[in-house]
């Protein structure tokens, strides 16, 4: 009797930073029990240490979760919302079910893995089981470790180490059905967390750029492997082409896993050669690098990685932050860079370096600064990789640029995007400028300016600072230490 009993019992299954179905490990471990099966997720922004998630993660949590809510209503089990504290909710599910197991997937940034520690203790205690599983990273960030047993500082040997490990296992299949459970459960209603802009709405181009949900990542994935991937290893820094993945959003709010990357990219099927499909796979490869210092240093988004850095000269301006945060510098690339990220939450790769460059080596602003920028205006912004990157920039990261690497905006413009492409579409004062003046129109003849109503300091300003003395500046400061 005890048994029919227990094979009664429902299972709560918690969605947090895994908004998908398939590859979805504990969603797949209860549905194969038989048992009713309870999907929740729970907006947790109260818990200890937790780090509310910025405007755009906002806008695109309501989207991935509203397309969530649909997968799992068509199976039968509605996915319930509710909000607070994770334990708290927790346990209020569990007595409201009579639920005697609940199973989640592992999280890695440092304190949701203690929450996640805690209520493996507390439901411990009460005689409740719980089982946890892999799906955000590729490689648990405990078990990886040097000759010496220290974590991995530089990313070369790490990458090395990540791939002489078993090979990544294979993604598992969302589950065909689920037991609904029998009792109908009160579930908060999405539209009341307001998670969308409103006043203003800031999310056209989001919608026009994105769509956020599981089939949407399964779309993306699709079109980089049919098309962009082959070439990737230069393309990539293009920025005014198609030439990336564009699957940090679906991957930082675990749409889709680097196990099903992975699988994807070794199915055979890919017309690319085979240092594109490295290239991409070292890609992946450093967000898991980056998850590895953050779980080895969790104070990551606010400490220096390299604490020589604690004594950097910084020079705080407000009003340069801003102008810098609004695409208003002078300087075409970085402003484009700016504003694709206040149209589309998204900006690419290329430009991602070269304004956090600007920001912190032109305009000597605290890196801090240009991470929290980034922790709300970016939908793919991630507790590992933002505060890893601008670190790298900064140079006070593991495996840091040099400090004497400082990016020169108009080079780095002429470069990667010679015939303006890019800062066409997304500075479109400059768009009639010809391309040998459109990275510096400071130096075009007044006649061109005129013909491409371009005015100087009017409807385009002028540099913030001029690059060569902002060189030195910087030089300079980074000596000091």
């Amino acid at each position: 009797m005890a048994k029919a009993q227990s094979i009664d019992k429902p299972i709560l299954v918690l969605f947090r930073t895994d908004l998908r179905m398939a590859d979805n490990r504990a969603l797949s471990a209860a549905a194969a029990t038989g048992r009713p099966v309870i999907p929740v997720f729970i907006f947790d922004e109260e818990s200890e240490g937790v780090r509310p998630v910025g405007g755009a993660r906002r806008w695109w949590l309501h989207q991935s979760l509203s397309a969530l809510g649909h997968r799992m209503a068509a199976l039968g089990a509605p996915l319930l919302l509710r909000r607070g504290p994770m334990l708290e909710q927790t346990l209020a599910m569990l007595e409201e079910t009579g639920a005697d197991m609940v199973l989640w997937n592992r999280r890695y940034d440092p304190p949701e893995a203690s929450i996640d520690a805690e209520m493996n203790t507390a439901l411990g205690k009460t005689g409740i089981r719980t089982l946890d599983f892999d799906g955000h990273l590729l490689h648990d960030p405990s078990l990886l470790k040097t000759g010496s047993g220290g974590p991995y500082k530089v990313y070369s040997p790490f990458w090395r180490a990540l791939i002489a490990e078993a090979e990544p296992r294979d993604p598992v299949d969302a589950p065909s059905q689920l037991r609904p459970f029998a009792k109908a459960l009160a579930s908060d209603s999405l539209d009341d967390w307001a998670l969308m802009p409103v006043k203003p709405d800031w999310s056209g181009g989001f919608r026009s750029a994105w769509t956020p949900g599981e089939d949407g990542a399964q779309a993306r994935l699709r079109d980089f492997l049919d098309g962009p991937v082959s070439g990737y290893g230069e393309s990539r820094d293009i920025p005014g082409a198609q030439g990336t993945s564009s699957l940090s959003p679906h991957l930082a709010n675990g749409e889709i896993t680097p196990f099903q990357i992975f699988s994807a990219l070794k199915s055979g099927k890919i017309d690319a050669p085979s240092h594109d499909l490295e290239k991409f796979r070292k890609e992946v490869g450093w967000r898991e690098f980056a998850y590895h210092l953050l779980f080895h240093n969790p104070d990551l988004r606010n400490a220096n990685f390299n604490d020589r850095f604690d004594d950097f000269p910084w020079k705080p301006d407000a009003d340069l932050l801003r102008r810098w945060q609004r695409g208003q510098t002078g300087y075409p690339i970085v402003d484009g860079g700016m504003r694709q990220l206040w149209q589309t939450g998204w900006m690419h790769n290329r430009v991602r370096m070269i304004v956090a460059s600007f920001l912190v080596k032109h305009l000597l602003i605290d890196w801090r600064e240009g991470e929290k920028w980034f922790w709300d205006t970016l939908v793919d912004a991630d507790p590992a990789n933002n505060p890893a990157s601008w670190q790298w920039v900064a140079g006070s990261g593991a495996d840091a640029a040099p400090y004497f690497r400082i990016f020169n905006p108009i080079l780095q413009g002429e470069k990667f995007d010679p015939d303006g492409t890019y800062v066409r579409r997304y500075v479109p004062e400059l768009k009639h400028l010809p391309a040998r003046y459109i990275h510096k129109p400071w130096e075009s003849p007044k006649a061109e300016l005129e013909q491409a109503r371009v005015k100087l300091g009017d409807n385009y300003p002028v540099t913030v600072i001029e690059h060569q003395n902002a060189r030195k500046r910087a030089l300079l400061a980074y000596k000091a230490i």
